[in-house]
């Protein structure tokens, strides 16, 4: 039993990982599941096995990628008190593995950080905007404690549009230009951040 078991989950994790990449390649609304099953080489009726709809697959890609970005934001700050970083230092280790993870899964561009949210994936991409939103709230916390819940809150929901707003420039840039554009990007939050300590 347990062996079936571990071969379902491999088979769900194709799933997922061909899901992110015909997203990538076709937008969510353009996708279909007959292009994912074929992608992960599987037949549709066994993706429905795992799968009923593709919301449900983007469901399940959220889920996946709440956990990778928890886990990478909890390993760039491992050991460091977010209060005693300054500023720039607190933005390099929040930025980098978040652009990190978007750069390592283009599926997740292709789903959650757009503008244009259709209506199958807002359910979807509710856990992920209330992890970040969290994630950043907690990093503003640590560094100005004394700012209301409201404001902190509004802070990071401000930080996070003007992070979404730039990821498509950093993400489009070629590989050379990339960590130029990527600092471009840190120099607007630091000015906007560090403006919260005295």
């Amino acid at each position: 039993m347990p062996k079936r078991q571990a071969r379902g989950e491999q088979r769900m994790a194709e799933i997922l990982d061909a899901a992110g990449r015909v997203f990538a390649a076709s937008g969510y609304e353009r996708a279909t599941t007959n292009a994912i099953a074929a992608e992960a080489g599987v037949s549709p009726g066994s993706l429905y096995q795992f799968f009923a709809n593709k919301e449900a697959i983007a469901a399940a890609l959220a889920e996946r990628f709440v956990a990778q970005m928890r886990e990478a934001h909890e390993a760039a700050l491992l050991g460091a008190d977010p209060s005693t970083l300054d500023w720039p230092e607190l933005i390099d280790r929040t930025v980098e593995p978040i652009l990190a993870f978007n750069v390592a899964n283009p599926g997740f561009k292709a789903l959650f950080a757009r503008p244009d949210m259709p209506a199958g994936l807002a359910a979807a991409a509710e856990p992920i905007q209330a992890a970040l939103l969290g994630r950043v709230e907690s990093v503003i916390a640590a560094k100005a404690p004394s700012l209301p819940a409201e404001v902190r809150t509004r802070t990071a929901r401000v930080a996070i549009q003007i992070f979404q707003a730039m990821l498509p420039m950093v993400l489009g840039s070629p590989p050379e230009e990339r960590p130029a554009v990527m600092a471009e990007l840190k120099k607007v939050l630091y000015r906007y951040l560090s403006a919260l300590s005295p």
